[in-house]
C-alpha cells in the first residue's frame, strides 16, 4: 500500500472520530419527572386563629384596699375573671378622680385596646359620655349613673335595701335611741340609704332617732373618724356610714360603740363593734355585662339590682343580736328576695311632718331615684351635693 493511500485512510479514520465525539457531546440526559403533588385532602389544614381575648377595663374612684366600695367592684372584676377564663382579659385604674383625669384614663384604656369598659362612681358620667361618642366599637357601663347612650349603658345595686337591713339591727341594739351616720356626699343615693337605714330601725323601735354628719368625700378617713368621734360624743351609739374606708368601724371599736360594714364585709376592722354588714355583690351584674358583650347582645339601657338579684346582702351578724332580731332580718331579706316587702311605702312623712307618700302608696324608681329629703326622725336639713 502507498503511502498516499496509507494517509487517505487515517484521515478518513481521524474524521469519523471526530464526528462520533460531536455526537456524543450534543446528547441531552432526560431529567426524572416530578412528583406528582398530593391530593388536597392530604394535605395538612392550616392553624385556625386563636380567638380575639375580649378586653376588659375598670375604672375605680377609690384604691382597692380589702374593704369598702371599690373593693366590692374589684371582687367582682377577679370573679369574672375567673369566669370567663381566657375569653376575656380584665385591668383596672385605681383612684381615678371624679374630674378630666376620667376622660384622659378612659381614652387610654380604648388606646390599650378594651372594647368594653366599666366607670364605677357617678362622677365619671359626663366623662365618659364623651369617650362614648368618640368610640362607637367600644361599650360602656356606668354604675350609679342615670344618662346612656347607644354605646353606653348604666347600672346600679339597691343599696339601701341593705341599709334598711341595718337599720333593723341598729333598732333592736341601741340603748340610747341615737343613731349615727357619716354620710360621703348629700346626693339622692346617700341620702335614701340614710332614710331607709332610718325606717329600718323604726320598723323595730319607733323611738329612733338619727343624726348626720357629712364629710364631703367617698374615700377619706380622717374625715371619717372624725364625723365618727363627733357622733359618738354627740350621743349616738350605733354608726352607719355612706364611705367607703373601714374607718367608722374602727372608732366605734376605739370608743366602746357599736357600728356596721358598709358595701363589703368589714367585721375584721371591728370584731367588738361589729354588727354586721351591708355588701354589695357586683358579681352577677358583671357575669351579664360580659356575657352580653361575648354574645354580641349586649344593647344599651339601665339596670338596679338588689337582694332579688343577688346583687345586696347583710352578713356576718354579731352574736349577741338578739334572736328576734335576727329573726325579723331573715323576714326582711325573704320578702325583699320574693317582692313581699316594700321598704317605701306609706304613709311616709319627712322630718317636717310633710306627707310624702299616702297610705299604701308605693314609690317606684323614679321616686326613689330624687330624693332629697329627711324622712321622720332624721335630724337637720339634706345639703346640696353631687352624686356618685
Amino acid at each position: 500500500m502507498t503511502d498516499t493511500k496509507k494517509r487517505a485512510l487515517l484521515q478518513a479514520a481521524a474524521l469519523a472520530a471526530a464526528v462520533a465525539g460531536l455526537a456524543a457531546c450534543s446528547k441531552q440526559e432526560t431529567p426524572a419527572p416530578a412528583p406528582a403533588p398530593a391530593p388536597a385532602a392530604a394535605q395538612a389544614p392550616a392553624p385556625a386563629p386563636a380567638p380575639q381575648k375580649l378586653k376588659v377595663a375598670f375604672a375605680y374612684v377609690g384604691p382597692v384596699g380589702d374593704g369598702g366600695w371599690t373593693f366590692a367592684h374589684d371582687n367582682a372584676r377577679k370573679a369574672v375573671q375567673q369566669e370567663f377564663g381566657d375569653k376575656i382579659e380584665t385591668s383596672f385604674v385605681e383612684k381615678v378622680p371624679e374630674s378630666a383625669d376620667a376622660e384622659r384614663v378612659m381614652r387610654d384604656m380604648v388606646a390599650q385596646g378594651n372594647k368594653l369598659i366599666f366607670g364605677t362612681t357617678f362622677g365619671y358620667m359626663e366623662p365618659m359620655l364623651k369617650v362614648a361618642a368618640d368610640h362607637k366599637d367600644v361599650k360602656f357601663e356606668h354604675a350609679t349613673g342615670y344618662k346612656t347612650a347607644e354605646n353606653l349603658r348604666t347600672y346600679d345595686s339597691r343599696t339601701y335595701e341593705g341599709a334598711y337591713m341595718a337599720g333593723v339591727i341598729a333598732g333592736s341594739m341601741t340603748k340610747t335611741n341615737t343613731l349615727g351616720v357619716v354620710g360621703s356626699v348629700p346626693i339622692p343615693e346617700v341620702v335614701r340609704n340614710i332614710n331607709s337605714f332610718t325606717l329600718g330601725a323604726q320598723s323595730v323601735n319607733p323611738k329612733v332617732k338619727t343624726r348626720v354628719v357629712w364629710v364631703g368625700d367617698w374615700f377619706n378617713p380622717p374625715k371619717e373618724t372624725e364625723a365618727a368621734t363627733s357622733l359618738i360624743n354627740g350621743g349616738a351609739d350605733v354608726l352607719m356610714q355612706n364611705t367607703d374606708s373601714s374607718a367608722v368601724l374602727q372608732t366605734a371599736e376605739k370608743m366602746g360603740k357599736r357600728a356596721f360594714g358598709w358595701d363589703s364585709d368589714m367585721s375584721s376592722y371591728g370584731p367588738k363593734a361589729h354588727l354586721g354588714s351591708a355588701i354589695i355583690n357586683w358579681t352577677p351584674y358583671y357575669k351579664k355585662a360580659i356575657g352580653d358583650a361575648l354574645n354580641n347582645t349586649w344593647s344599651t339601657g339601665q339596670s338596679w339590682w338588689g337582694v332579688k338579684e343577688g346583687a345586696i346582702d347583710f352578713v356576718s351578724v354579731a352574736a349577741d343580736v338578739p334572736d328576734a332580731a335576727k329573726q325579723q332580718l331573715e323576714k326582711v331579706k325573704a320578702g325583699l328576695k320574693d317582692g313581699t316587702l316594700q321598704i317605701w311605702k306609706g304613709p311616709i312623712a319627712d322630718n317636717s311632718g310633710k306627707e310624702i307618700l299616702a297610705k299604701d302608696a308605693v314609690a317606684d324608681d323614679k321616686f326613689l331615684g330624687g330624693i332629697n329629703f329627711y324622712v321622720k326622725g332624721v335630724e337637720g336639713k339634706v345639703p346640696g351635693g353631687e352624686k356618685k
